[in-house]
């Protein structure tokens, strides 16, 4: 069964494989968000593009996830500037923060049919701990002069649904779309921006040659004097040790039939997005076509039925009654990167080459963003850059990472049940 978006989304645009030998300025390995806003930015910038993707565009989790647009990196404003410093951290913020704003003006400007809407997003927290630090979130954010506010109590019911959480931060930056609506308009844009870009085009090896690095695929190469890797959840050996810095974890997503107008009324009546504060995360909206879009951790595997996720499909359930009886008619997943430190991870390990990867579920905002601060980058290598390069560090015994990750899993269920 196709996913919810396959079904519903438009072609992508001709992408044929690379079966020739070309130069470009700039190679990006990876067709997913990264590397397409990667893409579309250096090809407006005058730069000679050439993108490889291993399957179809948006084929990982760009083009399969909740299709929420947050704001702000994974850790709290001050803990970022405690990270890396006042002038580094501010810089890391800003751009966090301003991500979904570049969203909604790509989709603007290039005219992107991807059913986006800045509605706002909802942090929710259960239990007294998690609202204990989200107020702390909220504090930070005001601070900062940021568009966000505390709803308690019958507003935060209201705009809800549901009498579960004890309070949500609403952030005004944020909102929604269809992702791979979205991927593939990014690569529209990209393609009439100049870009030439390559599905079912695996890079296969990379080796440095004289101006530069050149990828191959088997059936044909590309030479560039810049290289970007963009290959998240789905990176593998093409360069040494890389795949090793990130854990890949499975999402899982399922979805309604179009909700009756009583249910319409109750769940999300303003559609904002939502994502619990907890150790263990939900996420979950109301697309254009009124499905509920509920998503959390899966099997660690690809799924295709609602029956793959049973655990997620009865907790909307206890969410909202009036859900009884509804029909869910899609479900799927697929892999996104997690980091060690919750950060993404940026690394220049060679003259020419750049890469970044690990957006720990918030991609959409993010991997927008990196594209166009990595694009600024190879055209302007001397100027500042708004998130620490830092060196590829693979992770002790990464190997053991599905035994590991299905352990944190079960760990962060039992703390979120018991709210600690």
């Amino acid at each position: 069964m196709p996913n919810l978006y396959q079904e519903t989304s438009d072609p992508a645009p001709s992408a044929p494989a690379l079966e020739d030998d070309v130069r470009a300025d700039v190679a990006v390995a990876g067709g997913g968000i990264t590397g397409l806003s990667t893409a579309l930015h250096a090809a407006r910038s005058g730069a000679a593009v050439v993108l490889l993707e291993a399957e179809e565009l948006g084929f990982g989790a760009s083009g399969r996830n909740g299709g929420q647009v947050n704001a702000g990196l994974k850790l709290d404003p001050d803990t970022v500037e405690r990270d890396f410093g006042a002038d580094l951290g501010r810089r890391m913020n800003a751009l966090a923060g301003s991500a979904p704003a570049l969203v909604f003006e790509l989709v603007k400007r290039h005219g992107i049919a991807c059913d986006a809407r800045q509605n706002g997003t909802l942090r929710a927290a259960v239990h007294a701990r998690h609202a204990a630090a989200l107020r702390a979130t909220c504090s930070q954010l005001e601070r900062r002069g940021t568009p966000v506010e505390l709803l308690e109590g019958d507003a935060l019911a209201r705009a809800t649904g549901t009498e579960r959480y004890s309070c949500a931060m609403l952030d005004r930056r944020g909102g929604d779309l269809n992702p791979l609506l979205y991927a593939r308009g990014l690569a529209r844009a990209a393609i009439e921006a100049g870009a030439r870009v390559h599905a079912k085009s695996r890079a296969l090896g990379m080796r440095r040659v004289d101006g530069g690095w050149r990828l191959d695929t088997g059936r044909g190469s590309v030479t560039a004097r810049h290289v970007v890797l963009a290959t998240n959840g789905y990176t593998d050996s093409l360069w040494p040790g890389l795949r090793r810095t990130v854990v890949p974890l499975f999402g899982a997503i399922a979805a309604t039939a179009p909700l009756a107008a009583a249910a319409r009324r109750i769940i999300l009546p303003d559609r904002p997005v939502l994502y619990e504060s907890g150790n263990i995360t939900v996420y979950y909206r109301v697309d254009s076509r009124y499905r509920l879009l509920l998503g959390g951790r899966g099997p660690m595997r690809e799924i295709d039925a609602p029956a793959a996720i049973p655990h997620l499909t009865r907790y909307a359930a206890k969410l909202w009654p009036v859900l009884e009886g509804i029909e869910w008619t899609h479900a799927w997943g697929g892999r996104l990167a997690m980091t060690r430190d919750h950060y993404p991870h940026v690394h220049e390990p060679a003259t020419g080459v750049l890469i970044c990867l690990g957006y720990n579920g918030r991609g959409v905002a993010m991997a927008t963003a990196m594209g166009r601060a990595l694009a600024d980058r190879m055209a302007h290598p001397d100027a500042a850059f708004d998130m620490p390069l830092t060196p590829i560090v693979p992770i002790p015994l990464h190997g053991l990472w599905p035994v590991a990750v299905k352990a944190a899993i079960l760990s962060g269920r039992v703390r979120d049940f018991f709210g600690v």
